[in-house]
């Protein structure tokens, strides 16, 4: 059990991350690949990956290199998810390199006293070689994390736009108590379903909440308790199913005056209800005219309480804006994988949950 105790002064300094955090999802994701639990979840993107990883360079740079300091154990660096991978992936792998090194070898102590590390990582107190490993990290994100970029924004979108309504609503207590069901708030201690029993006490600091896309029924929290305080928490009603081509029928049932009308309504959120007053339609209609959208892939709907909210796709916001010229971009950039790392085993490596 986690418990975090907040003070009056951490109530003001909740924040809740708007957009995936790079370096915690390339975590939770190895996490995924070195276990089978929750594999259901995120069976279409296990697929990909392993199609990607099996048999390559960057398979065995993944499992020689970053499982074995990124275990799914009690605990792994805190230096490998800084602060600044908030602002995107190039400000966390840079806070990485320049993380130092009296942290980054007192960091590979414990993971070698509690979690187990291979002989080499110490070699990650160098600089030089913390640069090589940035390039595995992000060789290794450019191939199977983003490709599902529009799908874990989306999920992450539809995330903030419920807790947002819920804090409108219910206020801090009603955005803490509504997390998850593996956090409990009461007042004014948020206890969490946790690896290890301890406490954790912001001492004004505030709270950084991070919804994540790969994270997996546990959240998750540094183990340094004097950095800023942050937790990672799973999406459980936001999950999109896999990816596919909406059917004709589905994009023939999209022409009309109202439907298109409900599309620009949703790209604020909007529930059931107020749909259909500003539609001027019955509840039902407005029901009828989101699954026909949910079903063409251009909104996802979760459901709070007796509420459903109701939010745009990247599909969806495209098809509202206007038509340019496109630019085309390659996110593929430099693998910075060492040749010698190929490899073929599986990525599920038995560890407890």
């Amino acid at each position: 059990m986690l418990r975090i105790h907040f003070g009056p002064k951490d109530f003001g300094r909740v924040r809740l991350a708007r957009e995936p955090d790079p370096l915690w999802e390339i975590v939770c994701s190895l996490h995924r690949l070195q276990t089978s639990q929750g594999r259901w979840a995120y069976a279409d993107w296990y697929r990909t990956a392993r199609d990607t990883l099996v048999g390559t360079p960057l398979g065995g740079a993944v499992r020689q290199l970053l499982v074995p300091v990124v275990p799914r154990a009690r605990y792994f660096p805190d230096f490998l998810t800084p602060q600044e991978s908030a602002d995107g992936l190039d400000r966390g792998l840079m806070a990485i390199v320049d993380t130092a090194p009296t942290r980054v070898a007192c960091e590979l102590d414990t993971l070698g006293r509690v979690s187990g590390a291979p002989p080499w990582a110490q070699t990650l107190v160098e600089r030089a070689n913390r640069e090589e490993f940035v390039k595995v990290l992000r060789a290794y994100h450019n191939a199977v994390i983003a490709p599902h970029h529009d799908r874990i924004g989306a999920s992450i979108t539809g995330e903030c736009a419920l807790r947002a309504r819920e804090t409108l609503d219910t206020g801090i207590d009603g955005l803490l108590a509504g997390l998850t069901p593996t956090m409990r708030w009461h007042t004014p201690v948020l206890r969490v379903d946790y690896v290890e029993d301890r406490d954790l006490h912001l001492g004004g600091r505030g709270l950084r909440l991070v919804p994540s896309y790969f994270c997996w029924r546990t959240p998750i929290a540094l183990a340094d308790d004097t950095l800023q305080p942050v937790l990672i928490y799973p999406l459980h009603r936001s999950r999109l199913p896999a990816p596919a081509l909406p059917s004709d029928a589905s994009l023939g049932a999209l022409l009309g005056k109202t439907r298109a009308a409900a599309l620009r309504t949703l790209a604020e959120g909007a529930t059931t209800s107020e749909l259909a007053r500003f539609l001027g339609v019955s509840p039902a209609t407005a029901t009828h005219h989101t699954t026909v959208l949910r079903d063409a892939g251009l909104i996802i709907s979760q459901r709070s309480n007796n509420t459903v909210l109701h939010t745009l796709t990247p599909l969806g916001a495209a098809m509202l804006r206007p038509v340019g010229p496109s630019r085309i971009t390659d996110p593929s950039g430099t693998t910075g994988v060492p040749a010698s790392a190929a490899g073929s085993r599986s990525f599920d490596s038995g560890r407890r949950s």
